[in-house]
């Protein structure tokens, strides 16, 4: 199919254009420009705004960082500070803990000997007193004996033969 041919028109100044797609063309230019001009002032500053906005957020961002870091080498320092005092508190505790144990040995020890002594006087004493006590028995034991025997034996003549043995000690009795 073929297309007719158009008539050539000649424009000559300005007057009126019976092209709708030119006019088209030209009134949404002029709408831009318009919209660009009286709108671009807007748009700059509701974007220059925007941008302040978005650096100011950025400088409160960067501000709490900062802060932050600063937060978290303090408490990395009070950490470290407290690992080391936890050591030197265990370390003070061991030592603390193997001088206790050697002072109770040491006590314990002198415990023992003093324990020691203390049985051997307990045992010597009672000892003492078994033998006190077992020759008080064998004392009473004879003398018992020796009554026995003097009263069954108490006739005139072993007075008489007691009292004569009596004088002759006594006669040949020469001080020194």
């Amino acid at each position: 199919m073929a297309l007719p041919e158009q008539p050539e028109v000649v424009h000559e100044g300005f007057g009126f254009n019976g092209d709708i797609l030119e006019t088209n063309i030209v009134n949404l230019s002029v709408v831009i420009g318009i919209v660009v001009s009286f709108g671009g002032d807007a748009l700059r500053s509701l974007l220059e705004n925007r941008r302040q906005t978005v650096l100011a957020t950025l400088e409160q961002a960067n501000e709490r960082a900062r802060e932050a870091k600063q937060r978290l080498e303090e408490a990395a320092s009070q950490l470290e500070f407290a690992e080391k005092k936890a050591a030197e508190i265990r370390q003070q505790g061991g030592t603390a803990a193997e001088k206790e144990k050697t002072d109770l040995l040491a006590q314990t020890e002198q415990d023992i000997v003093r324990l020691e002594g203390t049985k051997e006087e307990t045992l010597a004493l009672q000892q003492q007193k078994a033998v006190a006590q077992v020759s008080q028995q064998v004392v009473a034991l004879a003398l018992n004996r020796v009554r026995d025997k003097l009263t069954s034996r108490l006739d005139a003549t072993f007075h008489q033969s007691v009292n004569s043995f009596n004088i002759v000690l006594f006669t040949n009795y020469k001080p020194v």
